[in-house]
């Protein structure tokens, strides 16, 4: 059942929409926007604040799984109570605070970040929310219960890639930074931003970009390869031709953590021999 929904006026798609764009300007080392931001989720979304109380709700729907059908509609229904408590020109003025100082510190870009369960998110909020038929917050609550009662090991096949959340993000960055000074190249920094937001209607672009830069990898291992400075050098025309190889294996491959770190090892051994 599709129904229309502001994305914007969903208040867990801001926080969430927030968090990405912090992500970014970390990885950017753009201290002044992350300082920014940082400041309007410690403002918006402090305890005790009203999107804050909101938020709390829909976490609590959203990280509720393999429950019993009695424990799921008791939750929705006493979330759904509570939720009715709520100032609800106070919480429409406050998304309004966020929507504006989000597009002056990040840009309209930063709303189109991709947001795990985003669809969920918007189920909780549609449900929440009034502009609904009877049948149509029926139909919401079912799916939504359906979800909370679910039990795990089902097959998930729109799931094309495994979603990194921060922890397998940051995990990534300390390993590589870690084995290389700290210093991250301008390619390796696209590939982690492209990837961080590589999900959902990204997945697709994410998959050529791959593709172009594998091949753009590829071609220049091959003129190394070819490079006369490199003479007789048998141990390093060896190893160029392995990268090769290792390069060809993950076009056909699945995209995951593993493999954003072993191509950024690779972009790193491309510059240096290049250098």
């Amino acid at each position: 059942m599709k129904l229309k929904h502001n994305k914007k006026r969903n208040t867990a798609f801001l926080y969430e929409a927030l968090v990405k764009e912090i992500t970014k300007a970390v990885m950017d080392k753009d201290v002044e926007k992350k300082n920014l931001l940082v400041s309007m989720v410690k403002e918006h979304f402090a305890p005790g604040t009203t999107l804050r109380k909101e938020l709390d709700l829909v976490k609590t729907l959203c990280e509720t799984k393999h429950v019993d059908i009695y424990t799921a509609e008791r939750l929705v229904a006493e979330s759904k109570k509570q939720y009715d408590t709520l100032d609800q020109e106070q919480i429409f003025e406050e998304q309004s605070q966020v929507i504006n100082k989000v597009n002056k510190a990040a840009g309209k870009h930063a709303f189109n970040n991709f947001v795990p369960n985003y669809k969920y998110l918007a189920t909780i909020s549609q449900l929440f929310g009034g502009g609904t038929t009877v049948k149509q917050r029926v139909l919401l609550e079912r799916a939504l219960i359906g979800a909370m009662v679910s039990k795990p090991g089902g097959s998930n096949k729109a799931k094309e890639m495994p979603h990194v959340d921060k922890l397998v993000f940051k995990t990534i960055i300390e390993s590589f930074n870690k084995k290389y000074n700290n210093e991250l190249l301008t390619e390796q920094k696209e590939l982690l931003n492209k990837y961080i937001v590589s999900f959902g209607e990204n997945v697709v672009e994410f998959r050529v970009y791959m593709n172009e830069e594998i091949g753009r990898l590829k071609e220049e291992v091959s003129t190394l390869h070819e490079n006369k400075m490199f003479g007789e050098n048998v141990d390093l025309k060896e190893k160029l031709s392995e990268v090769k190889e290792t390069l060809n294996r993950f076009q056909t491959k699945r995209i995951d953590p593993a493999m954003i770190e072993k191509v950024m090892q690779i972009q790193k051994l491309i510059k240096e021999c290049s250098d």
